[in-house]
This record gives structure tokens, C-alpha cells and sequence, in this order.
């Protein structure tokens, strides 16, 4: 067996249990959504960590109808989020759901996917999704049960579809264009282009508003960012944020952020600082800008820090 077979194995064992524990649909309330073009709906998240409350339905997520089919982008955080979301599909369109999309292996972005398992739809990630699933499954799911409670956790679904450069995705008369990335907020980052609206699905590589947090590479990232620049977008999903942003201005703080990150970080190893005072004041210019900032810097930082040391 491959490494990425087992990966593939060992995610759906872990997750067979909790995905088949769905309410049923008539008790399910649709989640709020807004429709930025046509055809194009998203849940906008809540800026704030994930709670009982919130169902950890913190990130965008969303989907797009054609004529033939829906693609979801990110299923949610947790099974009540992909349920609501799910509901909102089927609020507005009874045709199939086809691709259910996942950006990365966050888990406010794929805990929902065993919402949709009774679809039987194509499950859709970058080429290391499934390992990265697999790394990270007992650990989202037993955070979230502690959260949520057992039923509420969810799972992520390993992907049937995997994407190593791009892909199309057709919904009948309506192409997706989905690109992989190599490592950058994470290290399975995947973005979805539609072209009958020109709107980006950026996932995590854009945040706005909310503090960016590395999970992947820096260096990575910014790379990233220049390849998204020339994505020829009216308008973009953050991962999160506004439900939609113009495109690409609204890259530029984001990219002043991580910009600052990496530069106080190499200032900082240049003068000899050990991590702590690294990590004390890198991107401290950035403070009064994002949400959550606090919350995540630190972490950032110290990623950051661990990366640059080696160059």
C-alpha cells in the first residue's frame, strides 16, 4: 500500500463512525448565505474562535450552482455546519450535489464534509490532502468533541479527487478551475477559479480583516500570492472575512503583514535573538490591523522563526 493509499485508509476508519451521525434534514435550519454573483453563494464566517455557539462555522464556505450540478467549497467546521450548508443548497436548487471542494485540512474548513456523504458526491483536495487529513484527524476530531460534543464533531472526508497542478471541474456550461499550491498557509492548499463569474475561492491563502495564520510557508505564501495575482478575478472569497473582496487589492494587507513578518523575523536572527524576543515584537507594527491579532502572532512568529533560521 502507498503511503498516500494508507493516508487515504486511515482518514475514512477514523471518520466512519461520527459521519453517519446526521439529524434529520426537516430538523435542519439553513445557514445564512450571500449570494455575490450569480449562481455563487457563500456562508460567511464568524471573526471570532471557534465555540459551542458558532458550531466552529468560522471560516467562508460556500457553493456554486450550474446546470447541472453544485460544487460546495469547504463543507465547515463541524456536522451542524455542513448540515446547515448544506441545507441552504437544497433551499435553492434541487439539482445534484457533484464536487464537494476542500481547500486545505483545517478543520473549520472540512469537519462538515460527513454532511454530504448521503450525496455521494466527488470529494475534491490537493494532492497531500489525504495525508494531512490523516495527520491532523484524531486530533480536530477529539478537540471538537470536547467542544461540541461527540455527535456535533463531524469529520473530514478523504478525497476521491486528488489535484497536483490544476483541474476543471464542469457544473454544466459553468468551469471551475482548481489550482494546487505548494506549501504556503498550509501544505495543501487548493483555490478554485470560476470562470462564468470570474470569482476566486482563495481559501486560506487570503485572509482579510482576521489575522493570517502560517501553517505551511512563508516564503511559500508570498510566492503564492504573486501566483494568485495573476488570476485574472473580479472579486475573491477569503477564507476569512467578507463573503467577497475586490480582486486583487485586497491582497495588499495581507501581503504587508507577512511581509513584516519575515522581515523582523531575519532582522531579529541577523542580531542575534534568541526566539522569545523574536517572537515578543515581530510584525508588532501590525497590532492595531487584524483581528485575533494576539491570538495567532505569537504562533506565527515562531513558525516563521523556525523556517529562517535555515536560510
Amino acid at each position: 500500500m502507498t503511503r498516500a493509499a494508507a493516508a487515504l485508509l486511515a482518514a475514512a476508519l477514523l471518520f466512519s463512525g461520527p459521519c453517519r451521525a446526521a439529524a434529520p434534514p426537516s430538523r435542519i435550519k439553513p445557514a445564512s448565505i450571500v449570494e455575490i454573483a450569480p449562481g455563487e453563494f457563500v456562508r460567511p464566517g464568524a471573526c471570532e474562535e471557534a465555540t459551542r455557539s458558532n458550531q466552529d462555522g468560522i471560516a467562508n464556505i460556500g457553493f456554486i450552482v450550474g446546470h447541472a450540478g453544485v460544487a460546495v467549497i469547504d463543507p465547515g467546521g463541524s456536522l451542524p455546519d455542513g448540515q446547515a450548508l448544506r441545507a441552504a443548497v437544497r433551499a435553492k436548487t434541487p439539482l445534484p450535489i457533484r464536487y464537494v471542494i476542500m481547500t486545505h485540512a483545517h478543520p473549520d474548513h472540512v469537519m462538515g464534509a460527513a454532511a454530504f456523504l448521503a450525496d455521494h458526491p466527488e470529494f475534491v483536495g490537493h494532492a497531500r490532502l489525504p495525508e494531512a487529513l490523516a495527520a491532523r484527524a484524531a486530533f480536530d476530531h477529539a478537540r471538537l468533541a470536547d467542544l461540541l460534543g461527540p455527535a456535533s464533531a463531524g469529520g473530514g472526508a478523504p478525497p476521491t479527487i486528488l489535484v497536483r497542478d490544476t483541474a476543471t471541474l464542469d457544473l454544466g456550461s459553468r468551469a471551475l478551475t482548481l489550482t494546487a499550491y505548494a506549501a504556503a498557509h498550509s501544505d495543501s492548499d487548493l483555490t478554485v477559479f470560476d470562470q462564468a463569474t470570474q470569482t476566486l475561492w482563495a481559501g486560506d491563502l487570503l485572509f482579510v480583516t482576521r489575522v493570517p495564520v502560517l501553517d505551511g510557508n512563508l516564503a511559500g505564501w508570498l510566492r503564492a500570492l504573486d501566483r494568485l495575482q495573476s488570476v485574472p478575478a473580479a472579486r475573491a472569497v477569503p477564507g476569512h472575512g467578507p463573503p467577497s473582496v475586490p480582486w486583487p487589492d485586497s491582497a495588499a494587507p495581507e501581503r504587508r503583514y507577512l511581509t513584516a513578518l519575515r522581515d523582523d523575523v531575519r532582522a531579529a536572527l541577523a542580531s542575534g535573538k534568541d526566539i522569545g524576543a523574536t517572537v515578543a515584537s515581530a510584525a508588532a507594527s501590525e497590532r492595531g490591523h487584524w483581528a485575533l491579532f494576539d491570538a495567532y502572532n505569537g504562533r506565527n512568529a515562531t513558525e516563521a522563526y523556525r523556517e529562517l533560521q535555515w536560510e
